[in-house]
């Protein structure tokens, strides 16, 4: 996979900051090495709802849905995991919970 860089917009709150990331990196990780509080109990395994979100833009710059975000029961779109959709170009999502 090339490296590149993507940007993220998150929304939270009151609250929009746009970020930079690598290509291929998941939504958390982006969020945290860029000071976004995503809640991530279970570590950032897929198993908890805590860093759901909803995509506004670029659904279709995100990895296909996995098994872990399906078995949580994030099935339909826009609702995304953000330890489980990995970037693959420039997307704007809304965190559920911060």
């Amino acid at each position: 996979m090339q490296e590149f860089m993507v940007q993220v917009t998150f929304i939270y709150g009151d609250q929009k900051k746009t970020v930079q990331g690598k290509n291929g990196q998941t939504l958390l990780q982006i969020g945290l090495d860029n000071g976004v509080p995503i809640e991530h109990a279970c570590g950032g395994n897929g198993f908890c709802t805590t860093c759901l979100c909803n995509v506004r833009e670029g659904m279709k710059n995100l990895s296909e849905r996995n098994t872990r975000e399906e078995n949580m029961g994030i099935v339909s779109d826009p609702e995304r995991l953000a330890c489980q959709a990995q970037v693959q170009g420039d997307c704007t999502v809304e965190l559920t919970e911060y």
